[in-house]
């Protein structure tokens, strides 16, 4: 806390390549903010294997610890207080409840100012708070930090996530921003995570609705479509293309999604 103003400066640590870099650079520019600096992560316990990996490898780097918050309760759980109704792009409960919720207490009334991985070269706007006492901070855009120095940070220190070897975000397993391709890519990285995203995908037999993760299809038919097209499963496999993964990623550029603006806390 910075006791001369009696304010509060948060980091929320997602897994991502964003707000990663953020850490590290408040860490080199800021190094004032970064004692004060009480790193976060919202741990909805369905996090990718990867994604935790990733953030011990950061706190090594950042040489603090990051605060794991969570809503006390399991997916599941939250899934039975909303009927199991899975979440949606539509219905996000999943952000709110275990992602927003707890940061949202962790500050509770203190006043606190929240550092957010927006770059420079990102038009959007969005926050993951409407609470007063909590204030947006971008130091991405104050010092014009844009993709390509992200990935310039990220080299430097503590590297990219692995997952984007085959996923364009952090977040659950069973994020339902997933593209089809990636839900295959998970069905071959972690077939036992693949299947217990299966099992939430449940039959309503009262209201003759069907709750998928992708839509208008089920997983088993998504797999079955995949096997009957001969569609690969990993993304940007080409066996035409030498590039490393984290090559294709720095210049393919396809891992900003301007679809998952309001999970921001979910994807930075």
């Amino acid at each position: 806390m910075d006791s001369a103003n009696n304010v509060r400066h948060v980091l929320g640590l997602s897994g991502g390549k964003d707000s990663a870099a953020l850490a590290i650079h408040i860490r080199d520019t800021r190094p004032d903010i970064h004692k004060m600096m009480e790193y976060f992560f919202c741990d909805t316990g369905a996090e990718l294997p990867e994604v935790y990996n990733f953030l011990d490898r950061l706190e090594d780097q950042l040489g603090k610890e990051i605060v794991r918050l969570s809503s006390g309760r399991d997916f599941e759980h939250h899934l039975k207080r909303f009927g199991n109704f899975l979440p949606s792009v539509r219905q996000r409960w999943c952000t709110r409840v275990m992602k927003i919720e707890p940061f949202e207490r962790f500050v509770g009334d203190d006043k606190a100012i929240s550092y957010i991985g927006i770059r420079a070269d990102e038009q959007r706007e969005g926050y993951i708070s409407s609470k007063p006492n909590i204030v947006p901070a971008f130091p991405f855009k104050e010092d014009g930090i844009k993709r390509a120095d992200v990935f310039r940070i990220l080299d430097e220190s503590v590297g990219i996530p692995e997952y984007y070897r085959w996923r364009s975000r952090s977040g659950c397993y069973f994020c339902f921003f997933q593209r089809r391709d990636e839900w295959l890519a998970l069905a071959e990285e972690h077939p036992d995570l693949f299947e217990r995203a299966r099992e939430f995908e449940k039959f309503n037999s009262v209201t003759g609705e069907q709750y998928t993760w992708v839509q208008g299809m089920t997983l088993d038919e998504l797999i079955e479509k995949a096997a009957q097209s001969g569609n690969a499963t990993i993304r940007h496999a080409n066996n035409d293309d030498s590039r490393s993964w984290q090559d294709i990623l720095r210049e393919d550029g396809d891992d900003d999604d301007p679809e998952d603006q309001s999970c921001l806390i979910c994807s930075l």
